[in-house]
């Protein structure tokens, strides 16, 4: 072998081992937020992450209408290239060139993946390194993975990042719960994140948000009743609040599991009715200087614990956010419950009776 082709083998195994080892392990290296659900995956409750994101775990796919709306938006031939689409950068080059400044990145999903993960300046040489990236990307993931990872990891505004975050926070309840105009305006975000806030750019929003179903309806995704019906739903207004459901057992699991999704067996229509039972019971014993009420349910034949009230008046009054349940107690305290009910079973008293 003449010593041209010894070099050109050395180069070329270099160049391959460099293109198998370029991918990250572990793509994004970002805190999440604390996710808690009952027995049904019905959300409980959220702690913000670390960074003062509303980042939620990642989710390992997504649901339809979203798929739909985000291929159908950003990269309508996600399913059929290999990282990188050469006619969309081709066509974008020439935007470019025509408009004298830059109008589109001709970006696949698979790209941006790659950009949200390594969060550097839109240059050139990025772009290349982005472009190489995503077929490395296309070769350990799945389609369905790249578009989750997307999902999970894409800005909508304000600090709420990924999609479950964004449709708790716009809507009020689960991605997998979104309308076609719902899902249509939180595909369009991620593309120009700050039209979200009230008052900015809402009408932009709502066009964008409008074409994208026109387009939705054009394919027939959509049928003409979805599509007019879609296109009478307003956008969303400022964020809502998460919901506040056994405040105590989410901060627990904040502390022991931050970071993750807990599905706790709670059940959430018990738990609502708990927690109002907690409430009206703390005016009546805060009449008789008693500040702090605890309640826990369990399933006796189960051993789950089933609702969990920890404290009333949560973050409103002074005391409230410790855990009674989770305090620590005396002996003696913890004994006299059943000294007591053992005393009423064999009628040595009332219940009004003090005890010396």
């Amino acid at each position: 072998m003449a010593l041209w082709q010894k070099v050109a083998v050395i180069f070329t195994s270099f160049l391959i081992i460099a293109y198998a080892c370029c991918l990250p392990r572990k793509l994004f290296r970002v805190p999440y937020s604390t996710v808690v659900t009952d027995r049904n995956n019905q959300l409980l409750g959220a702690r913000i992450a670390a960074d003062g994101q509303w980042r939620f775990p990642p989710r390992d796919s997504v649901p339809s209408k979203m798929r739909q709306c985000f291929i159908c938006f950003e990269d309508k031939h996600f399913n059929r290239h290999f990282g990188v689409d050469p006619l969309a950068l081709i066509r974008a080059l020439w935007q470019n060139v025509r408009n004298g400044h830059i109008v589109s990145g001709g970006s696949t999903l698979t790209m941006q993946v790659i950009r949200l993960s390594r969060q550097r300046p839109r240059t050139l040489t990025e772009k290349a390194i982005e472009a190489i990236l995503a077929t490395r990307l296309e070769l350990r993931y799945s389609k369905q993975e790249i578009l989750a990872l997307y999902a999970s990891h894409a800005p909508f505004g304000g600090n709420i990042v990924g999609l479950d975050a964004a449709a708790w926070r716009y809507f009020g309840h689960s991605a997998e719960s979104l309308s076609w105009a719902e899902a249509a305006t939180l595909a369009v975000l991620p593309n120009a994140p700050a039209l979200i806030h009230p008052g900015k750019g809402r009408e932009k929003l709502l066009k964008k948000r409008n074409r994208l179903l026109y387009r939705l309806y054009q394919q027939h995704l959509l049928t003409e009743s979805d599509y007019s019906l879609a296109l009478s739903e307003p956008l969303p207004e400022a964020p809502r609040p998460l919901p506040q459901l056994a405040p105590h057992l989410v901060n627990y699991l904040g502390e022991t599991r931050n970071g993750k999704h807990s599905t706790t067996t709670i059940e959430q229509g018990l738990q609502n009715q708990i927690e109002a039972l907690a409430e009206r019971w703390s005016s009546e014993f805060s009449r008789s200087d008693i500040h702090n009420l605890a309640i826990l349910v369990a399933d006796l034949q189960t051993n789950e614990i089933i609702a969990y009230c920890g404290n009333t008046h949560f973050g409103t009054q002074e005391g409230s956010q410790v855990d009674i349940i989770r305090s620590p107690r005396s002996t003696g305290s913890i004994l006299k419950p059943f000294l007591f009910y053992a005393m009423l079973d064999e009628g040595m008293l009332l219940p009004g009776t003090l005890l010396p």
